[in-house]
């Protein structure tokens, strides 16, 4: 299975839907604009909490964020009966100690890493037996 590295630094956002107004007002409606240009972005949702993962630089101002982290996306489509895909990924990973943060769309699946354990997330999947792709 290939595994595609993604250029950029992106930042893990947290909002509370009760005070923002909804994902479409305020400073979470332009940032979505915004971040929905970018290369990569996914927005969650839950009754207890709003996710966004985008660009970094697009989340600077923001306080509730994680950033420094980097992306793999797992060349896909995949198929929905596939099993345990992201459990070969991440098994490698935890025995390594390198702590992940993953998204899944319908075609495929993200791992993101922190950006100093990026190269050794990469040589640890390699050793797993995926192929590193860029």
């Amino acid at each position: 299975m290939k595994i595609q590295k993604q250029g950029g630094l992106y930042a893990v956002l947290r909002f509370d839907p009760t005070t923002v107004g909804g994902p479409r007002s305020g400073r979470l409606g332009a940032l979505l604009s915004r971040a929905t240009e970018g290369r990569f972005f996914s927005l969650t949702g839950s009754g207890e909490e709003l996710s966004l993962v985008c660009e970094e630089g697009l989340a600077e101002e923001f306080q509730a964020r994680e950033g420094g982290w980097r992306l793999f996306k797992v060349v896909g489509p995949l198929d929905f009966g596939l099993t345990g895909i992201l459990s070969s990924i991440a098994a490698p990973l935890a025995v390594a100690g390198i702590s992940i943060f993953t998204v899944s769309t319908y075609d495929t699946d993200y791992v993101l890493v922190k950006d100093g354990a990026y190269k050794a997330a990469a040589e640890c999947l390699s050793a797993a037996g995926f192929e590193i792709v860029q």
